[in-house]
């Protein structure tokens, strides 16, 4: 049975926490950013705020992965949890707190794309494609690039495994849309660069 493409995001696999929040950690995310889904990895701009990562990582990394937020909304007039940031919905004063996972130990589940990954794949350092967020559900369409598989030190994750358990699960099958186990390789609790 083929993998089906239907991307999630990095949903976390293990990490030095336990549950319910494991390594959640707040930070405040920019106003009137980009929507922001769970599981999209967030990198951090000049004002020490998060946004959305477009994929494109600056030297000092990403900040984390996106596990949710809380937000004064003004529609609702009132305070709404969500494992999503809508990208409006505040007053201009106000600030939202998002949580995110930035823990070095952290490792993440995630799906690949048309190219799928391979044991030689496993070891090498990966990129992502952020995809598109689903508002319904609020998570998001992030999964790892395999076509940016290499060394490169600079790159956000690095693959320690493949998706194998339980066989024939959904994303276990070799090929195209299989699933993978990633940890940080270049994230602001590991890097050294400022911003």
């Amino acid at each position: 049975m083929a993998n089906t493409n239907a991307p999630f995001g990095f949903s976390q696999y293990s990490g030095n926490g336990s549950a319910p929040t494991y390594e959640q950690v707040p930070v405040v995310i920019a106003y009137n950013a980009s929507a922001i889904y769970y599981g999209d990895p967030v990198e951090p701009d000049a004002n020490g705020l998060v946004v959305r990562s477009d994929g494109t990582i600056a030297a000092a990394g990403i900040a984390g992965v996106f596990v949710g937020c809380k937000y004064l909304s003004v529609s609702q007039k009132r305070t709404v949890w969500s494992n999503y940031w809508p990208g409006s919905d505040v007053a201009s004063t106000q600030t939202v707190e998002g949580y995110i996972i930035n823990d070095p130990n952290a490792k993440f589940v995630v799906q690949t794309g048309a190219t799928g990954a391979t044991q030689s794949t496993v070891n090498l350092n990966i990129g992502f494609d952020i995809g598109t967020g689903n508002t319904a559900n609020g998570l998001s369409g992030a999964f790892a690039d395999v076509t940016t598989a290499a060394v490169t030190t600079t790159l956000p994750f690095r693959v320690v495994g493949l998706v194998v358990d339980p066989p024939g699960s959904a994303g276990t099958e070799a090929g195209a849309y299989n699933r993978i186990i990633v940890a940080f390789n270049n994230v602001t609790t590991k890097n050294q660069t400022g911003i």
